[in-house]
């Protein structure tokens, strides 16, 4: 007889999808239990497997489907202001580069951003937090760049780990200060960057407030030689990178990205085949943002085929932000990277779960597993293939964030 397993919370009755291997979500392990320790898993499995348990509390899900709590791994959440009106104008005709090229775009969300205090950012970005918690989001990236000065990205990133202490829920933080070119260095590219890379990111480093490094590598955003002089600065921090490529050109970011070990490469519309080659042998991961595809209405589809082909790993992501993915929903996320990405049911899920913890670096969350953190979704639905066919409505049951 196998000796008594001391833990906090035991949650029977489950039915697991563990997600310990990616692109099997058939695999439910239908008398399922979960047991936990000090925030972690202890055990994960069947319960004609388990051990006996001296648990503090029983929970019976009664019947419910329980997967990983979800981790949407591409957010821009904190920001000031609204964008709506260019909404507006794209559906005159107005394409995303005009807007920008105008003033608008990223540079206004930027003055509304700046014009925010650290407590009126924590403000106007918990309700959107709130939605995606209500979903059964554990772990939620918040990348900055909509200050494009040191006081305002500090004020970002320290609202989004503000927000992680306030919510109970997992926050990493992205410092993307190569985001666009502020008004104030019209001109002067080359300049900005020295700032970002120099006086930026060593001193928002050196605050606690950096976990990843990112930028915008396009025509409207940052040239490749650019990019890499901010992932020279990362470097020198020992600080992961990850970076917009390829979403209205291609400049060969996704090969850049992998250059540099990157943890994604994201967006990737106009991803070349060198560029997943090269995602490929670094084990960059792919995270695609179908809400952007379909809200910019672009017509370009990610190569799919050639990722899942070359066995690059594949996330998904709200990309939640004011201009072109005004969205919090990672469900529908999946739904769309579905419909209009061709993604298979088991890719969808993995994309949220183990994958999307790649896309952070994290191997300590997005599956059920002994010793990762006890981050459960549990679900009033039939059939994993429910989290992904629905649009609209939320049937979470319940959440648990480490445990709690």
């Amino acid at each position: 007889m196998s000796a008594t397993l001391s833990c906090d919370t035991v949650w029977t009755a489950a039915r697991l999808l563990p997600m310990t291997v990616p692109g099997q979500p058939d695999a439910v392990i239908e008398q399922g239990v979960v047991a936990a320790r000090d925030g972690r898993i202890v055990y994960a499995g069947s319960a004609e497997a388990a051990p006996a348990f001296a648990a503090g509390r029983t929970i019976d899900c009664g019947g419910r489907l329980v997967t990983p709590g979800l981790i949407d791994c591409h957010t821009h959440l904190v920001y000031g202001g609204s964008r709506a009106g260019e909404f507006e104008a794209r559906l005159e005709g107005a394409s995303y580069e005009a807007i920008a090229r105008a003033g608008g775009g990223i540079v206004s969300t930027m003055r509304a951003t700046r014009a925010a205090d650290e407590a009126g950012l924590i403000a106007a970005s918990a309700p959107r937090l709130a939605e995606m918690i209500a979903e059964g989001v554990t772990t939620v990236e918040i990348k900055s760049g909509y200050g494009l000065e040191l006081a305002a990205e500090r004020a970002m990133l320290r609202a989004a780990r503000a927000l992680g202490s306030q919510m109970r829920v997992s926050v990493a933080t992205t410092f993307l200060g190569a985001h666009a070119l502020p008004p104030e260095y019209a001109g002067r590219a080359d300049a900005y960057i020295d700032l970002v890379a120099d006086t930026m990111l060593p001193a928002l480093a050196a605050e606690g407030l950096v976990d990843a490094v990112d930028a915008f590598c396009e025509g409207i955003g940052f040239s490749a030689t650019q990019v890499e002089r901010v992932f020279a600065a990362a470097g020198a921090l020992n600080l992961p990178v990850k970076l917009h490529a390829e979403q209205l050109s291609n400049l060969h970011g996704a090969a850049l990205a992998a250059r540099h070990g990157a943890l994604s490469a994201d967006h990737l519309e106009h991803c070349d085949d060198a560029g997943i080659v090269a995602m490929a042998a670094a084990g960059t991961v792919a995270t695609l943002l179908p809400g952007a595809y379909y809200f910019t209405r672009e017509t370009v589809l990610p190569p799919v085929a050639a990722f899942r082909a070359a066995g690059v790993p594949i996330a998904l992501a709200t990309d939640c932000n004011p201009g072109t993915s005004p969205m919090t929903s990672l469900l529908l996320a999946m739904n769309m990277g579905a419909t209009l990405f061709r993604l298979t049911v088991a890719e969808c899920l993995a994309a949220v779960t183990i994958n999307a913890a790649r896309a952070l670096g994290r191997r300590d969350i997005g599956a059920l597993a002994p010793g990762l953190w006890a981050d459960l979704a549990v679900w009033d639905v039939a059939q994993p293939a429910e989290l992904v066919y629905r649009i609209g409505g939320r049937p979470l049951h319940a959440r648990y964030w480490r445990g709690q």
